[in-house]
């Protein structure tokens, strides 16, 4: 793990160099020189790993001379059996470093990538070589080489650890620093994990339709591993529409050694699925919400819509319905929407959400606190969506979960709250004890103000609404067993108090004014 501290160091000094550089164009040079440094460091690690095999005269790998050994360091076969990119001599960090001074600083780091692209098919068209154009004052540059030097090895860290976490707070750096800008490609990492710590991921395909950052996938692999799992349990499906958001996710997985498939380019989810055939195990999105301009005539009758035609002016439904469409019969989905969602029945809103209601693909919803989101102050929730109820615990059919969690979280900025480990923990605590109840363990209640399972007909009483808020009820106030008017006296004696002082301090005033001349 890498220190916070050592973290916010690193952002701040970093920050300094971008001077005036406008925070959206300098994160792609920033995260750009991370991703070289990992590359470089990763390669480095493996051909010190390779030097002592081949030194080692009872290792399979030994060589008996140093011209041998020297030769075969450079072999790329070693490094790609190792799932190591490939990395030419020149495009080595250390050739980078060495240049950080000269004024061709910014080719010779394109130069690198493109490289680094044409060794590894994996990254072709990936990379964002814009560093000989980049705006940058003189020196800013090697200056900013000089900083990401300091990041890698360091008490028997590996690379991918230290440079993964040091890539993914920068991600979230750069996100609060374009405010608005920033929630295009960076979902706030609780509200992540709340979606990832209800799904659970454990193996099998995961898909986001609007990946954005990839911080759905950072996360998934993150709850495999620290539940016993093993890395590459899951198989990565994405698709995100803009061209250097595209790249940023590439960046940031193959950063964690994580295998992926983004489809052929960016593209709109609606007008060109790259993932035609996909039927994921795990869904988790967070779509921009109330897209008004998403619709194109084309979309009409397509497959997607089983539950009614989303309206032309607002793409929440859609992102539904394209989500269930792409989800196995006994997978699960979680997606992040605007609150509108849960109650609009404008156009086909109402009609769509009721279908979905009757046949019983809304496994739980979820109303957020507010002020998690760079880019926006709409109020949010969570839609869990599953096509089997009886899978993934016990038979849930005909019942919904409704969480109101708009209490929890704490500010961590003047504008920004998160949900620290405890919220998480019991949202998803709620969730799973509903989810896996027995009549032997009867581990989930309701609790009035926080979590309560609605069966279905109770919603239809609502007009098919599915805000939280409804059905949990008013929290619990504890009786103090005073009776109203006992209150009422004593609230109006305390009333007469505060008046007088108020009497008093008026007198006073008046007296200090008349002092000075003014009456």
């Amino acid at each position: 793990m890498v220190s916070q501290e050592l973290k916010k160091t690193l952002w701040a000094a970093a920050d300094k160099l971008r001077s005036n550089m406008d925070a959206a164009e300098y994160k792609h040079i920033a995260l750009g020189l991370i991703f070289l440094k990992y590359v470089s460091d990763t390669f480095s690690e493996r051909q010190v790993e390779l030097r002592q095999k081949f030194i080692d005269p009872d290792d399979e790998y030994y060589l008996p001379d140093q011209d041998s050994i020297d030769s075969e360091l450079e072999d790329r076969d070693y490094y790609t059996e190792a799932n190591v990119f490939w990395v030419p001599e020149s495009a080595r960090w250390e050739s980078i470093r060495n240049n950080a001074k000269q004024p061709n600083l910014g080719k010779l780091i394109d130069d690198a990538l493109i490289a680094i692209e044409t060794e590894n098919p994996r990254l072709k068209n990936i990379l964002d070589k814009r560093f000989a154009r980049t705006e940058l004052e003189p020196g800013r540059l090697g200056e900013l080489v000089d900083l990401i030097s300091k990041v890698g090895f360091g008490g028997g860290e590996k690379a991918r650890d230290v440079l993964g976490e040091v890539y993914e707070y920068f991600l979230g750096q750069f996100a609060n620093a374009e405010g608005k800008k920033g929630g295009q490609f960076y979902t706030p990492a609780s509200v992540v994990r709340v979606i990832v710590e209800i799904i659970a991921p454990h193996r099998g395909k995961v898909y986001d339709p609007c990946c954005g950052s990839g911080g759905m996938f950072v996360q998934s692999e993150k709850f495999i591993e620290s539940h016993g799992g093993r890395f590459g349990d899951i198989s990565i499906y994405g698709q995100e529409g803009n061209p250097t958001t595209w790249r940023l996710v590439a960046m940031n997985l193959a950063i964690r050694g994580m295998d992926f498939n983004l489809g052929k380019e960016p593209a709109d989810t609606f007008t060109r699925d790259q993932h035609p055939d996909l039927r994921a195990d795990y869904i988790m999105a967070n779509p921009p919400f109330n897209i008004s301009d998403w619709w194109n005539e084309k979309l009409a009758g397509d497959a997607r819509w089983e539950y009614g035609m989303p309206p032309a002016g607002n793409a929440n439904y859609a992102w539904l319905s394209h989500i269930l469409y792409h989800l196995k019969p006994s997978g699960l989905a979680g997606v992040v929407l605007a609150n509108g969602s849960m109650s609009s029945n404008q156009n086909s809103e109402g009609t769509i959400r009721k279908e979905m209601i009757e046949r019983d693909v809304i496994d739980c919803m979820i109303a957020l606190p507010p002020q998690l989101f760079f880019n926006t102050q709409i109020p949010a929730c969570l839609w869990f969506l599953t096509k089997d109820k009886r899978a993934n615990g016990r038979d849930r059919r005909g019942e919904i979960l409704f969480i109101d969690a708009r209490k929890l979280g704490r500010m961590e900025t003047r504008v920004t709250r998160v949900l620290d480990d405890a919220d998480i923990a019991k949202i998803a605590t709620a969730y799973h004890a509903w989810r896996t109840d027995s009549e032997t363990t009867k581990r989930y209640q309701n609790e009035p103000g926080f979590v309560y399972a609605a069966k279905k007909e109770e919603v239809k009483t609502h007009d098919y609404i599915l805000t939280p808020g409804r059905y949990v009820g008013a929290e619990e106030i504890e009786d103090d067993e005073a009776t109203f008017a006992e209150k009422m006296t004593y609230l109006t004696q305390q009333l007469k108090v505060q008046m007088l002082k108020g009497n008093k301090l008026n007198e006073e005033i008046c007296k200090q004014l008349k002092k000075v001349g003014y009456e």
